[in-house]
């Protein structure tokens, strides 16, 4: 349970990840902290991928369609995503100041340390629901009590947020990510092929069930 009284449910495996590149055996979840449509797929992509997923953290940034919302744009998003919300049986959200344009990328670094000492999922989904479950800002104090949620060190964390290796991991995994032919979160990959947008879990779900009758 973090501060803010919303649960953390996944944990990650014990492994660890220093490579940009995913394993490409099983699906990968390219997703930024930033996205409330990547917040509504981390929701649901556990329970709806009939096999595990691997988190990958990337900056939206960094894809080719990016993720930033022109101020005039924003009230459409943000109504478009509450329906999905709605018809997904996800908790209303609650929206921070600025969210269509906050910077991702010191959230992200963490994401990547989590990712690397096997915590992705689980401060991940902490992360996303302090944003658009809590209302509150992608920054420090979020980062630190989601790493709190899942029992990572806050000065663990504060020195890795600064170290230059982790920040050149995220940008890999971007690179990784875009190479692959991600062009948006969130997204996900099944082999050498590319689900993404809003109906990425579902569109992965069906290949992935397809894969298995014709095995």
């Amino acid at each position: 349970m973090s501060d803010d009284g919303l649960a953390v449910t996944h944990h990650d495996g014990p492994a660890a990840h220093d490579d940009a590149r995913p394993n490409r055996s099983q699906p990968v979840f390219y997703f930024d902290l930033a996205s409330p449509e990547a917040y509504l797929a981390a929701e649901r992509v556990m329970a709806q991928l009939p096999i595990v997923p691997e988190w990958v953290p990337v900056l939206a940034a960094g894809l080719p369609v990016g993720g930033a919302t022109a101020p005039s744009d924003a009230a459409a998003r943000r109504v478009a995503v509450e329906r999905r919300a709605e018809r997904q049986d996800v908790q209303p959200l609650r929206w921070p100041p600025g969210w269509y344009h906050q910077d991702s990328r010191l959230a992200m670094v963490g994401a990547t340390y989590a990712r690397q000492i096997g915590r992705a999922v689980a401060f991940s989904l902490a992360a996303f629901r302090q944003v658009f479950a809590g209302g509150r800002m992608l920054d420090e104090d979020t980062i630190l009590i989601a790493a709190a949620a899942c029992e990572m060190h806050p000065r663990a964390v504060l020195q890795a947020l600064g170290r230059r290796s982790v920040a050149a991991a995220l940008d890999d995994a971007t690179a990784t990510a875009a190479a692959a032919g991600v062009t948006q979160v969130p997204a996900i990959v099944v082999g050498d092929a590319v689900y993404e947008g809003e109906d990425a879990v579902e569109q992965a779900a069906a290949a992935l069930a397809g894969r298995a009758e014709s095995a």
